[in-house]
């Protein structure tokens, strides 16, 4: 079994450090950043949606576990977003440890989240998922979530 628990301040400087070179490897797979100042710019992405770490409002970073083991599998952080008044959970990063990967933790760390978002009085969960990553893709239409937009690019001439 899967469970989620609040990330504690210790392993907060591991995680970001984890979660910006993710996000800036899948900006650079994705074409939107060129390699040389991803890694920078990620981490500035990261410190302005979390200026108080842990502490930062409205924001929520687990710790994903095998409750059998209790070993640490990955991370997953959420928000509460409000657009155009309409207030809601935006899941801002999920990873899976790659040596815990395809044992159903990621599926079981969205079905744990439900009654988060639910207890906290939110009436839907948005992401972000790459174009270039399709079995994140199926995982998430498989638990229900619906595309609500696509962005599309065109690479044109060498650069």
């Amino acid at each position: 079994m899967t469970i989620l628990t609040p990330m504690p301040p210790p392993s907060f400087a591991r995680y970001r450090d984890s979660a910006a070179k993710a996000y800036a490897d899948d900006h650079v797979a994705a074409g939107r950043w060129p390699e040389a100042v991803a890694l920078q710019r990620s981490y500035d992405d990261f410190d302005e949606s979390l200026p108080q770490g842990l502490d930062t409002p409205d924001n929520y970073i687990f710790e994903i576990r095998d409750e059998v083991t209790n070993t640490i599998v990955g991370e997953i952080w959420f928000a509460i977003v409000v657009k155009n008044g309409i207030r809601s959970a935006f899941v801002y990063d999920l990873e899976v440890h790659p040596e815990f990967r395809r044992q159903g933790h990621a599926r079981a760390a969205f079905i744990a989240l439900e009654p988060l978002v639910e207890s906290l009085g939110l009436s839907s969960i948005g992401l972000h998922v790459f174009g270039h990553n399709p079995v994140a893709q199926a995982l998430y239409s498989s638990l229900g979530y619906g595309v609500t937009g696509i962005n599309m690019r065109k690479t044109v001439g060498k650069n």
